[in-house]
């Protein structure tokens, strides 16, 4: 009887969470789906063009969120023994510098190109970057909730680092295999 009471709780817990990652991710849909795409992106100088802008960035992105994965891994005592005391800070601000970094790529996809559907490499990358910060909007709320089950937030970290992979591939990794690896 103790187990169908401790999963009602943790769906109770869960709900706001994973409501507002859900609100989050569908405004982010309809947004990129309604807003016509200016074309005008986020440039930087020194770079040839937007989508080389967008494809390192993002490429800075995932390797701060394989940092996050493995600063993870030894804060949970994945990796053997316990976490040195720098681990912890390495973690925040790998997350926080990648949270930063993302949002130019995410303005250049969502303002300059919307939400697009005309290949299924596409459409695969316009949901996951919808899902991407749909998620990390549950983690971040899993994160400081009280009484939330042990394994919400490595699942939902485990989202989060999953769709920025998946994004990575579907649009950093298509761009270097056509272009090259230029700036």
């Amino acid at each position: 009887m103790a187990a169908p009471a401790a999963g009602h709780r943790a769906a109770a817990v869960l709900a706001v969470p994973l409501a507002a990652g859900a609100a989050v991710s569908v405004a982010l849909g309809v947004y990129g789906g309604l807003h016509p795409p200016t074309g005008v992106a986020v440039n930087v100088a020194g770079f040839s063009g937007a989508q080389s802008v967008k494809a390192w960035l993002a490429t800075i992105v995932v390797l701060l969120a394989l940092a996050q994965l493995l600063t993870a891994l030894a804060l949970y005592g994945r990796l053997g023994g316990a976490a040195p005391a720098w681990v912890a800070p390495v973690h925040r601000w790998s997350g926080r510098l990648a949270f930063l970094v993302s949002i130019p790529v995410a303005m250049h996809c969502l303002y300059a190109l919307g939400f697009q559907s005309f290949d299924a490499r596409v459409l695969l990358h316009s949901l996951l970057g919808c899902f991407c910060y749909g998620v990390f909007v549950a983690k971040m709320l899993v994160l400081r909730k009280d009484g939330a089950p042990g394994w919400a937030l490595p699942v939902v970290g485990g989202l989060v680092f999953t769709a920025l992979v998946g994004l990575w591939l579907s649009a950093s990794l298509w761009f270097f295999t056509r272009f090259g690896l230029i700036f």
